[in-house]
């Protein structure tokens, strides 16, 4: 028996046999063609054929699994009609007189190392989207036909280098145990996907496919990211209860849809959810979220090569409050840096982003960019109930000038005649020691506080955890982290203004009682953790 360590991907417990999905990968040369326009239209009829497939896929993922999983498509379908995508495919066939196979592996190189050099875990995973695209895109120019999921013979745990969206959407569910890669992580749009399916899955197991071979029986534990090879009987065993009592746990919190998230002692603290584009709404309602804590704008920002218009993003905001009827609406504004190529923003290569022109201090630096944002958000204010949010604030000279710059815009609507609710919240990130360390004097020129752990802990302990020689060290329980967000939460009740956590310790069940004991008001998490951290709130008590 060899049990092999991963990324909890989606949560159960599966086991079956091994079943191996193969890898093509096809040799890209270089060459010159004859025509470039010929070459081009190559490309194009590619291109519309790739997306046929997608609207098809699009359909069978809305029938089959939900509404915000096909948006996966659609965003593939944008990127396919994206000028900054395609557009550089076709200058590099155009510049170099080369084929387009090989234009497209320069264009994919190229994209994926943006995306998968960013320090947002979400955003990281989107290059998963740029390889899923251009996989099929040059299966259409080449004529590749790739192995299909569809019709499985029996059930089976899948194992893969890794899997594609639309690889998981032609699964049939009842004959997937389980699913293991060796690549991809938690926020892949896999994971997301299997997560809504209910299908156990571990990613990122780096030596799954040199370890096991055809017909070995695996078990699949997604809740802790583990794979145990050719267990024995008694190990089977075992794992049988534990499946039986997982599945009891499962039906227990269908339940608490409906029911209030509320302590023992009938202490309510909001449970809301992170989204990162509007399809996400779906998921969140599903899950019975009371708000959403965090939506990242920075998609809008990253589908085209010209910054979105301010009737684009007002229709996409528009369109998040309008679904979550009423309830809070945290929309973070644009929060990219040095690592986050975005041509259009110029912003210089720095030799330590992370510590750079980032956050608010880029919308700061361009309030052309920041203003037509602010004037999306308050058109967008009339149809729910809307907060804004400022990134990487870290001095209160910072804050007075986002302000302003949001009186400046409020008072222009009014000029204009365009209407905006008066009750905006107005808030901030708590994201760097500095600024947990003033949350005395900020508190009193905001509205709320949204701690976010993922970079307050990254900053508070000097660690990157995206490096994989330190990130061992990088650990949201530090006493120092828990100390910053402790008076975060103190300082910010003593202003009368509520605190919410939106970084992914917010759904960590060893860390939930301890923020409840703090005082939190709000805890924002991805959408499948909502009622598991609700029905942990209802265990607890705060009368000792």
């Amino acid at each position: 028996m060899v049990t092999l360590e991963g990324i909890a991907s989606s949560k159960g417990i599966g086991m079956g046999c091994v079943f191996i999905k193969e890898e093509t990968s096809p040799v890209i040369e270089k060459k010159k063609v004859q025509s470039v326009d010929a070459e081009i239209q190559r490309l194009e009829n590619a291109k519309l054929e790739a997306v046929g497939q997608l609207v098809a896929l699009q359909r069978q993922a809305r029938e089959n699994i939900g509404e915000s999983e096909a948006a996966i498509f659609e965003a593939h379908q944008m990127m396919l009609q994206d000028e900054s995508f395609m557009g550089r495919i076709a200058a590099i066939i155009s510049d170099e007189g080369i084929n387009a196979e090989y234009a497209l592996k320069l264009t994919e190189q190229e994209f994926v190392s943006i995306f998968a050099s960013m320090d947002d875990a979400y955003m990281q995973e989107r290059a998963a989207d740029i390889r899923d695209i251009s996989k099929r895109l040059m299966d259409c120019i080449t004529g590749s036909i790739e192995q299909s999921l569809a019709d499985l013979p029996e059930p089976v745990i899948i194992v893969a280098k890794d899997l594609l969206p639309s690889d998981t959407v032609q699964m049939d569910r009842k004959k997937v145990l389980g699913v293991v890669t060796e690549q991809g992580g938690a926020m892949s749009h896999l994971s997301i996907l299997v997560r809504t399916m209910q299908i156990p899955a571990v990613a990122g197991v780096g030596d799954i496919l040199a370890t096991i071979e055809p017909g070995d029986f695996i078990i699949v534990h997604g809740d802790a990211g583990q794979v145990i090879v050719n267990p024995d009987e008694t190990e089977k065993g075992l794992w049988q209860e534990r499946q039986r009592e997982y599945g009891k746990r499962q039906e227990a919190l269908k339940a608490l849809k409906g029911t209030k998230s509320q302590t023992k002692d009938g202490v309510e603290i909001r449970v809301a959810a992170n989204i990162g584009t509007p399809g996400d709404v779906a998921d969140v309602i599903d899950n019975d979220a009371e708000g959403i804590g965090l939506f990242r704008t920075e998609y809008l920002y990253m589908q085209s090569d010209t910054a979105p218009s301010e009737d684009t993003q007002f229709a996409a905001y528009k369109t998040v409050l309008e679904q979550m009827a009423n309830k809070p609406v945290v929309i973070r504004t644009l929060d990219v840096g040095g690592d986050k190529e975005i041509s259009y923003l110029q912003i210089p290569k720095e030799d330590n982003p992370f510590l750079g022109y980032r956050g608010i201090r880029v919308s700061l630096g361009q309030t052309d960019i920041f203003k037509t944002q602010l004037r999306a958000l308050f058109r967008a204010s009339v149809y729910g109930k809307l907060g804004i949010m400022f990134p990487m604030i870290s001095t209160l000279e910072e804050l007075y000038e986002a302000k302003k710059l949001v009186e400046e815009v409020k008072a222009k609507l009014t000029r204009e005649g365009i209407s905006f609710r008066q009750d905006v919240e107005i808030g901030m990130m708590i994201e760097t020691p500095a600024a947990a360390l003033t949350t005395h004097l900020l508190a009193k020129e905001v509205d709320f506080f949204s701690v976010g752990t993922n970079d307050l802990t990254q900053y508070t302990i000097a660690v990157d955890r995206m490096n994989t020689k330190v990130a061992r060290l990088y650990n949201t329980h530090h006493p120092a982290v828990l100390h910053l967000v402790e008076m975060t939460i103190e300082n910010g009740h003593k202003e009368g203004i509520w605190v919410g956590i939106c970084g992914e310790a917010a759904a960590d069940p060893s860390l939930v009682e301890t923020f409840v004991n703090m005082g939190v008001d709000e805890l924002s998490v991805r959408p499948r953790a909502v009622l598991e951290v609700r029905g942990q709130i209802q265990e607890i008590s705060l009368q000792r």
